[in-house]
């Protein structure tokens, strides 16, 4: 007779089976399994596969006006459920990331384009420890914000500039170059892409060219902590990053390049970047800048309805302290400013967050809460229509 528990038996068999086989007595035989930062499986020089998730559970309330603190959104979900892997084949030189997601929001189920579950699927080639290409789906070398990972934030959100005005994920042909001077580093980023952003479907000819270039004039970060918001390093000595970066994107196809909805018709579109980031001593500060150009942005169908590309430019500015108890304070800045006719059709916009941070396990592991206002028009009264108050808080778990 076949019983439930029979099930559980063939589970426990399915995964106990590849451990045995891996933990062969034949040492030169046998896989070394790490735990430290994710799960680590390695074969001598043959391969090496790091497992690692992470997630998001957040909560939130926006208020129905600067002077009415009535609810009018909650925003209670899975931000971010993500499982990635990463490592190496053969050798050391053949590399490669994959990353899956699996919430709504990460899913693009929130807009009018198909299911993505793949954000990022990457092969690279390591020439030496200072030249690289890629080839595959991935983030643009665009603003540091965006190209840091959402794991590695000091806010539960990027900024509002930077959801108007970032380049986002794409598929193309990646390349990287680190040039040491001395002490100081110049770092090279560039890429050509489809310019249409995920998983997108073979539409026309035009490609987007992107490049950037950063300029490390104090030295390397530690730990990479040139994208890691916040000074978790408590960086003994001053550490400066300062960065530009352009996109000329050749007959985009959507309202965010990369992102948003379909446009009703093909334009072109340009976006330059400059960003910089200073750390010392539990203290971070960081600016963006944001101006993106289209000789055509606004785009219209037979019915009259309208998408469009937001034109103009976008700034945001965060400045933290954290503690050597863990717990981290932040302020942020952000203004998105419209230009030329699309200033018709969407306001000016400001927004001023404090947030604060309690790190149990670096970025891996952390609680996250900010409050704050936003405003339109320069119009910072309570009663101005379209002002509101907002609130978040977030769990981040990972490994």
């Amino acid at each position: 007779m076949y019983r439930p528990h029979t099930q559980w038996a063939l589970a426990m068999l399915l995964l106990v089976t590849p451990c045995a086989l891996l933990a062969q007595t034949e040492s030169d035989e046998r896989a070394l399994i790490e735990i430290h930062d994710g799960v680590t499986i390695s074969k001598d020089s043959l391969f090496l596969l790091n497992l690692r998730f992470r997630m998001q559970n957040r909560m939130g309330f926006t208020t129905v006006s600067g002077d009415d603190l009535s609810i009018k959104a909650v925003e209670a979900r899975v931000r971010r459920l993500r499982l990635r892997f990463d490592g190496f084949v053969l050798n050391d030189r053949i590399r490669y990331y994959l990353q899956l997601n699996f919430s709504r929001q990460d899913l693009d189920l929130e807009s009018d384009v198909i299911a993505q579950p793949v954000r990022d699927a990457m092969v690279y080639y390591h020439f030496n420890k200072n030249t690289y290409i890629g080839f595959g789906q991935s983030k643009l070398p665009g603003n540091r914000q965006r190209v840091t990972s959402s794991g590695n934030l000091q806010f539960p959100d990027r900024s509002i500039a930077n959801s108007t005005f970032t380049l986002d994920r794409d598929f193309g042909v990646f390349a990287y170059h680190t040039l040491p001077i001395g002490q100081q580093q110049v770092q090279f980023k560039a890429a050509i892409s489809s310019g249409d952003g995920r998983g997108a479907v073979p539409i026309n000819e035009g490609m987007a060219y992107t490049g950037r270039i950063e300029w490390l004039p104090l030295g390397s970060f530690s730990n990479k902590g040139d994208y890691s918001e916040g000074d978790l390093e408590f960086e003994p000595k001053p550490k400066l990053s300062v960065a530009g970066g352009y996109c000329y994107n050749d007959r985009a196809t959507r309202t965010g390049g990369q992102l948003g909805s379909e446009l009703y018709a093909f334009t072109d579109m340009t976006t330059f970047i400059a960003d910089l980031l200073y750390k010392q001593q539990g203290w971070a500060l960081s600016a963006e800048y944001f101006d993106r150009q289209s000789e055509e942005p606004i785009t219209t169908n037979e019915d009259g309805d309208v998408r469009f590309i937001t034109t103009g430019t976008g700034v945001n500015v965060q400045l933290s302290k954290i503690l050597r108890s863990k717990y981290e304070f932040a302020g942020r800045y952000t203004l998105v400013e419209p230009t030329g006719d699309v200033a018709e059709l969407r306001d000016r916009t400001e927004e001023a967050l404090l947030g604060a941070t309690k790190y149990l396990n670096g970025h891996r592991i952390k609680l996250q809460l900010y409050a704050g206002y936003r405003w339109t028009d320069e119009q910072m009264m309570l009663d101005h229509p379209g002002n509101s108050w907002t609130t978040l808080f977030q769990v981040e778990f990972g490994i």
